[in-house]
């Protein structure tokens, strides 16, 4: 009897398996896709907006494994320098797509609302993200991250409205915030903006205020405030992520 049960069990663990290894190959989730095919869609899509990409691939690969082939002449025993060449200049052509595959997300996104969300996934993890937090309905739009600097909070859209509502979320905060600076950035190409491919990096090297065990407390602060906002429904527009383009260099 108990052999009877040890064999359904089994059984119903292999079907499990075999269900979950069947959504997984069929699943649009990166999170779900293995390393090579992660690899094989980024340059599908990286390709699509850099006509050159191949071109720094193989220029890549090729000039770093020559580097290791020179220098196997003179150093024995020269096939392990060989290899060495080889190896890194397949992580040089991984380097060079991770490079590219960001150029390209940013094009794809370019001007699109929620674009801000490309850079804000750029962040470390020590940064806590709150996408779309506020918007109207010409589509500016208000993201929030909470990190080392604070509270940090992100406008896209029409400078003028954008400003506006900027100002307006500032003051909102600054009634929780206790000694947690408040500050806004505008994203955009203009003048006092930060245009996308940048929005990251100078998120990051805004002054640090706060620890991490910080950015927890103003986290749930900031649930409370968010709990008094009219429930907003999603704008329209894609909402984009990096996920898929790391994950397929650096691993899940």
């Amino acid at each position: 009897m108990a052999s009877e049960r040890a064999k359904k069990l089994a059984a119903e663990q292999k079907a499990a398996a075999q269900a979950e290894k069947l959504r997984k190959k069929n699943s649009d989730d990166p999170k779900d896709w293995g390393r090579v095919r992660q690899v094989v869609e980024t340059l599908k899509v990286t390709k699509e907006y850099d006509k050159h990409l191949v071109l720094f691939l193989v220029g890549s690969f090729v000039i770093v494994a020559a580097l290791g082939g020179v220098a196997a002449i003179f150093i024995d025993p020269w096939w392990m320098y060989v290899i060495f060449g080889v190896l890194f200049g397949v992580l040089a052509a991984m380097y060079v797509l991770t490079w590219r595959a960001k150029i390209a997300m940013f094009k794809r996104f370019a001007g699109q609302p929620g674009a801000a969300e490309v850079g804000l996934n750029l962040l470390p993890k020590a940064w806590m993200k709150n996408p779309v937090i506020n918007f109207d309905r010409y589509q500016n739009i208000i993201h929030r991250v909470v990190g080392p600097a604070g509270i940090v909070l992100v406008g896209e859209g029409q400078p003028g409205r954008t400003k506006e509502m900027l100002t307006k979320e500032a003051k909102r905060h600054e009634t929780i915030k206790y000694s947690v600076p408040v500050t806004a950035v505008l994203m955009g190409d203009g003048k006092d903006q930060v245009p996308l491919p940048k929005l990251h990096k100078h998120i990051k090297k805004l002054p640090k205020a706060i620890k991490g065990y910080q950015v927890t407390e103003v986290m749930s602060r900031l649930k409370a405030l968010d709990g008094l906002r009219p429930k907003l429904p999603i704008p329209k527009g894609p909402m984009p992520s990096m996920k898929g383009a790391r994950s397929a260099l650096r691993g899940r």
